[in-house]
């Protein structure tokens, strides 16, 4: 049998900035590459180097592809990695779009504090720039589910739906050694049963070690029907009078929420809104969704005559800036589902600003929330949230989706 070491340089005693690193047979491989969020003591770390050089690992493995998974990538590539980055199509093709869109953020919100005056820092600056994004776009290449690949020498690997996003993984590792190899299973973040989109988990393959992922380790999912939660607060919502404001992460969540409201209204189980997805990050991510409808479970669904079961006559797919600030005129009762899902920046802060003080609207946290992000706050029952150094009152219902 094989032998290695594990070390854990993110995603150990927290959640975010999952990142272990696999040394065996001479070779060094990493496990995803996330980004630190949430309390300050943790996002001040995406700012540290590794304690090892960064031309050192011959690759990285990604689980799926959410910041805290992947967000570290580009400024690795800034450190001096040059190797490839291995995912599922689906998984690369997203990738792309959350690596461009947070060097994107990250420069526009440096900018915003310069400008403004309310960084610490002079200037402020950004964790990196579109051209580290850029050259760690380059270096990602694509593997099959099931597919099994040479990483590094000595080691092999495959991946296995995870259940959790469009073509998700859990990464099973064999090193070589001894009479048969080491076997060892990352989980990367593992969707529940049942779940509507996403097809369940596939059963993990025998190993010698699991190395399991916990973010909600620490409680059970709810047991209720999630169509039927997700229509009891549409229709409370719709009886106020009140916008419906859904802080999401734009890849997975966003789109299983637009196929959720559509089934809905198909059924006649809440009344018929319309539901703005105002992240252009999120709507690229919906159309490469719809380029893999074959990986939909789409069971729960009554959607006929539509190309894709994310597109309808009620979805609007808001890119330009100017459409965004259309929407904070919209009075009547809708939905407006924005990025990103744990309030951390982007336009969900403006419509925060916006829809946050009127007590008929609802702001619903669709996701898992750091210690420390607005997110978190809000469902702790915090009475304001300060956004671009002002105070916002909250009056607006906040509810956990299910």
């Amino acid at each position: 049998m094989g032998r290695c070491r594990i070390a854990f340089h993110g995603a150990a005693e927290t959640v975010t900035g999952s990142k272990y690193l696999l040394e065996a047979n001479g070779s060094r491989i990493m496990i995803d590459c996330g980004l630190f969020q949430g309390l300050k003591e943790l996002r001040l770390l995406n700012w540290s180097n590794l304690p090892l050089p960064a031309e050192s690992m011959q690759s990285i493995l990604l689980t799926h592809a959410h910041l805290y998974h992947t967000g570290y990538l580009p400024r690795l590539v800034k450190n001096g990695f040059e190797c490839s980055v291995y995912s599922t199509p689906a998984t690369g093709e997203r990738t792309r779009l959350i690596l461009a869109d947070s060097a994107r953020i990250q420069m526009e919100d440096a900018r915003h504090a310069n400008r403004n005056g309310y960084s610490k820092h002079s200037p402020a600056l950004p964790l990196y720039d579109t051209t580290a994004a850029n050259q760690a776009i380059r270096q990602l290449q694509t593997r099959d589910l099931g597919a099994w690949f040479q990483p590094a020498p000595g080691i092999s690997a495959r991946f296995h739906n995870a259940g959790h996003l469009l073509e998700s993984s859990m990464i099973e590792v064999h090193v070589d050694g001894g009479k048969r190899p080491l076997r060892l299973l990352f989980s990367g973040d593992v969707g529940r049963y049942d779940a509507p989109l996403y097809f369940d988990p596939s059963p993990p393959p025998d190993c010698d070690f699991l190395i399991c992922e916990s973010t909600y380790g620490n409680r059970e999912h709810s047991k209720e029907d999630l169509l039927e939660e997700l229509a009891k607060e549409m229709r409370k919502s719709v009886k106020r009078g009140g916008i419906m404001l859904i802080s999401s992460f734009a890849d997975g969540r966003a789109q299983q929420l637009i196929y959720l409201l559509q089934t809905l209204m198909a059924q006649e189980r809440i009344p018929e809104v319309e539901i703005y997805l105002d992240s252009p990050m999120a709507v690229d991510a919906t159309e490469i969704y719809c380029q893999f409808q074959a990986e939909h479970d789409l069971s729960e669904s009554e959607l006929v005559g539509q190309s894709c079961v994310l597109f309808g006559p009620k979805v609007h797919l808001v890119r330009a800036r100017r459409d965004s600030r259309w929407i904070n005129q919209v009075k009547s009762s809708a939905v407006v589902i924005s990025s990103s899902g744990m309030m951390t920046a982007g336009r969900i802060l403006h419509h925060l600003r916006q829809r946050l003080p009127d007590h008929r609207n609802t702001i619903v946290l669709a996701g898992y929330s750091a210690a420390g992000t607005r997110a978190r706050l809000l469902r702790d029952g915090a009475t304001s949230l300060k956004m671009h150094g002002q105070q916002v009152p909250v009056k607006a219902k906040a509810r956990r989706a299910p």
